[in-house]
């Protein structure tokens, strides 16, 4: 086992580290600690808390926002099909319309579950 066969991987390693960690000890040595009582209290937006923060949240914003990252990424996947197309035969045509048969009928699905009507 040669160790020069390593230096590349290793060296990459220690730039990796050396980019990680020199940034936030500049930040810490250079910075300003004067702490006082209103940084360190709980809560900086100027009013003390009224309600607990673990209340119950609508689950439809967390329904929004999967469906929003999932057709985004699904729209995605028609950008490198659009740029190859020419180069694509009678087989990548079939291929990226049985994608987007799957795509239709999945938005169907969730438009005919009331995923998508907001109250």
């Amino acid at each position: 086992m040669n160790l020069l066969e390593y230096l590349p991987i290793l060296l990459f390693l220690l730039i990796g580290v050396l980019v990680g960690v020199v940034p936030m000890l500049i930040g810490k040595v250079l910075s300003p600690s004067l702490p006082d009582a209103e940084k360190l209290s709980t809560y900086e937006c100027g009013f003390e808390p009224f309600e607990d923060a673990r209340m119950q949240f609508d689950i439809r914003y967390y329904l929004v926002a999967i469906l929003f990252i999932l057709f985004d990424l699904e729209i995605a996947f028609l950008f490198p099909w659009a740029v190859a197309f020419k180069d694509l035969d009678f087989f990548g045509l079939l291929s990226m319309m049985l994608f987007l048969a799957i795509l239709i009928v999945g938005f169907v699905y969730e438009w005919a579950k009331g995923a998508l009507d907001w109250e």
